[in-house]
């Protein structure tokens, strides 16, 4: 079973489009979604700089555009062989297009909602987020605590992402768990925390004005890993989500359990195809960086018999 997964925020980097719009046919497709959301996501996918990309609400319509760009190309004719979909953060907009859950259109004007929403939560107070990598969850969590800080997204293979304030954060840097590292990531805020609370009450008022099918592909929740049948239900987890945690830990056990054989990741990719190699252990990969990218994973998607 092929399952194409979807990356969250803070996979982006200055310039990661440049490679798909050679080509016109994704150069038109992009050019259509940035016309209809109203923002210029190619001139952001190829020279806009690091602090603008930065930015939450340029850089999760872009993360999404991407995604979909990638998902035309690689679900052409080979659709009914996937066996289902899972998105990390914001990438769980993108699953739900991929899923049929809602339309190319309305994905777009979710996440442009979703990334003004968490843009405007995120100025209230100066906050963040750091990766901390090989703590022992009891104690780091214990820590977190003491500093008022929250896990954000619980990764796997030892990778937890916690969010606070800029004070705090730099406190658990100054004096880690045994054995950790903490790692400051690039984002504008504690996402999937408290601190994005006045976020979702705004983005459930867009999304109840959407058209939710129910998916047509198999889906995950990042909530607790579950799959989930219901068009209505995937979307109202993916707005709670947004001030709770992500728990791509129990997505991948569910992935296992589900008997996956391969995992694609979508541009912008990288990040999950390497949570993947240390919690799906033996599955083979591919991230699709490029259109180059592309024909690892059709190899890998028709040798899946």
């Amino acid at each position: 079973m092929i399952v194409v997964v979807c990356p969250g925020q803070g996979s982006q980097t200055p310039g990661f489009l440049e490679p798909w719009l050679g080509e016109t046919r994704f150069r038109d497709h992009l050019g259509a979604i940035s016309g209809a959301a109203g923002i210029d996501l190619i001139a952001h996918g190829t020279v806009s700089d690091a602090d603008t990309i930065r930015d939450t609400a340029v850089a999760q319509p872009l993360i999404v555009a991407a995604g979909l760009l990638t998902l035309a190309a690689l679900l052409d004719g080979r659709r009914d062989r996937i066996g289902g979909v899972a998105g990390h953060s914001v990438g769980e907009v993108t699953a739900a297009a991929a899923a049929g859950i809602l339309s190319e259109q309305d994905a777009m004007a979710l996440v442009l909602e979703r990334g003004t929403a968490m843009a405007s939560a995120a100025a209230m107070v100066d906050t963040g987020m750091s990766a901390v990598i090989g703590a022992d969850e009891a104690e780091l969590l214990a820590r977190l605590a003491e500093l008022g800080l929250e896990p954000a997204n619980f990764n796997g293979g030892g990778q937890i992402v916690v969010a606070g304030e800029i004070d705090a954060l730099d406190a658990l840097k100054q004096q880690p768990p045994s054995g950790a590292r903490v790692i400051p990531l690039s984002v504008a805020g504690a996402f999937h925390t408290r601190y994005m609370q006045p976020a979702v009450e705004r983005l459930r008022s867009v999304a109840g004005g959407l058209e939710q099918l129910d998916p047509t592909l198999s889906i995950w929740s990042n909530r607790d890993g579950s799959a989930i049948e219901s068009g209505p239900e995937f979307i109202d987890l993916l707005v709670g989500q947004v001030s709770s945690p992500v728990r791509w830990d129990k997505t991948m056990d569910a992935l296992a359990a589900a008997g996956v054989t391969g995992v694609i990741e979508i541009a912008p990719a990288g990040a999950l195809v390497g949570l993947a190699k240390r919690g799906l252990k033996g599955v083979p990969t591919v991230a699709i960086k490029t259109p180059d990218d592309l024909a690892a994973a059709y190899e890998l998607i028709d040798d899946d018999r």
